[in-house]
């Protein structure tokens, strides 16, 4: 009966997914956060505006 808990440990962290790991890079959005902006799905905070898009042009990229 022990072996079923470190089975089901081990299945565990095999199928575990890395954070991050399922989002493609794209190019518009490796620029706006390389210019140290960050992407939004709506408006932009009061204090921000909208420089560019995010995402493939699905997000806005946000710069003070």
């Amino acid at each position: 009966m022990r072996i079923l808990y470190l089975l089901f440990a081990v299945l565990f962290l095999l199928f575990q997914a890395a954070p991050g790991s399922a989002d493609p890079i794209f190019a518009d959005t490796a620029e706006c956060r390389s210019q140290g902006n960050f992407c939004r799905v709506g408006a932009c905070p009061p204090t921000f505006a909208a420089s560019g898009s995010c995402h493939g042009g699905l997000l806005k990229c946000c710069s003070k």
